[in-house]
Order: structure tokens, then sequence, then C-alpha cells
């Protein structure tokens, strides 16, 4: 059962999941993924942390519009030649890069787009707005566990909230609001299994490097 998932199991099992199904994600189900999120920890404890679940079809296109101005900017250079790295060949770099084109094409489909923000209480300056990702990032990967334990494919992006203007103005943001990333969230096409990972002793250092 998905709900009897341990945590090692969770996590050594969170592929991204790019293709999602347009099938409705119960609104109790975003919800739990929410909650666990708001149980991450924040610098000072502040939990300013603030998630916005878009459903909205008008919102999630204009969401999927600027996605896709910066999935196509950070792309190009790419898609011809995807390259490869020591932990990932060129095929599996390439399968990558078309679920990310996928989800390009498909995003306003999704059933819902969750947005990643800190409340700042004030108009954040680009130092307060740096600092707020310690705060902001545990909260993702919390939800991106829950999600994972409830069957629900994740996958967050940066890419679409490159133009932060753009991005206030479509989600009716406050001055001392900002957001810092957009997790699509659905039924997953494809199938679970465990991420792939540098080994241990290739990361890993004792006392010293």
């Amino acid at each position: 059962m998905a709900s009897e998932m341990g945590i090692f199991e969770t996590i050594y099992n969170c592929r991204a999941m790019r293709k999602l199904d347009s099938r409705e994600v119960p609104q109790e189900d975003l919800e739990k993924l929410i909650g666990a999120a708001n149980q991450a920890p924040s610098g000072s404890n502040n939990q300013n942390g603030r998630w916005i679940i878009v459903r909205n079809q008008e919102v999630k296109t204009k969401l999927a519009e600027l996605n896709k101005a910066g999935v196509e900017s950070y792309l190009a250079p790419m898609i011809k030649s995807p390259g490869s790295l020591s932990h990932q060949p060129e095929d599996k770099r390439r399968r990558m890069l078309e679920a990310v084109i996928w989800q390009k094409e498909h995003m306003h489909e999704i059933p819902a787009l969750i947005i990643a923000c800190i409340d700042f209480g004030t108009i954040p300056t680009p130092q307060m707005f740096a600092g707020g990702n310690g705060s902001i990032w545990p909260g993702i990967q919390n939800l991106l566990l829950a999600a994972r334990a409830l069957e629900l494919g994740a996958a967050p992006t940066t890419l679409a909230l490159t133009d932060r203007d753009k991005v206030a103005e479509v989600l009716n943001l406050p001055e001392t609001v900002a957001a810092y990333c957009l997790i699509p969230v659905g039924y997953p096409l494809g199938n679970f299994g465990p991420v792939t990972r540098k080994p241990l002793s290739e990361i890993l250092r004792y006392d010293t490097w």
C-alpha cells in the first residue's frame, strides 16, 4: 500500500515524473501534500512558506505559456546534442529531455500546478530572495516525498518562474510574496522506480576533503 511506504523506500524511489494524466486529483490529497510541506523546517522557524494550488484552467494556461518560454530558452542548446554525464548516458539524458518537452506541451492539461512561495512581510531585496531558498526547498522536498507516498507524480521546475513580474501578475501575488518553484502534480503516465544517483564513494568525505 502507498500509505505504508517506509521513509527510505520513499526517498530511494522518488523519481521525477513529468508525464502526468489529466484526471483530477482529489482536493484532500492535494491538501495532504501542502500539510507535509508545512512540516519542513524554515529559517529562524519563521514558517513563511506559502503554497498556491492552481486548478483554474485560465491560470494554468498562462503559467504553461511562461513555462514554455523558459523551457525553450533553456533547452535550445541541448535539443540536437543532449550530451552525457558520468552518471547519465546520452540515451537516458535524451529521454529526460523528451519528458521535459512533453510537459512543456501538456502543462496546461495537468490537473494541479503547485506554486511554492515565501511571504517576507516586506518587499524582498535580492539578498532576501536568495536567502529564502533555505526555507522553502525543504518544504518542496517534503511535498515530493508525500506525492510519491500517495502514488502521485511530481517534478519541481523553476523555468516557468523566470519572469518574476509576469508570474506575480498571473498569480496576483502581493509585493511581499515571491514564487520559487512550480510543481506539476498528477497521476503518472509512466512507472515509478528507483532513482539513479552517484555512489557514496564519489560524494562522501570524512572530517576534511
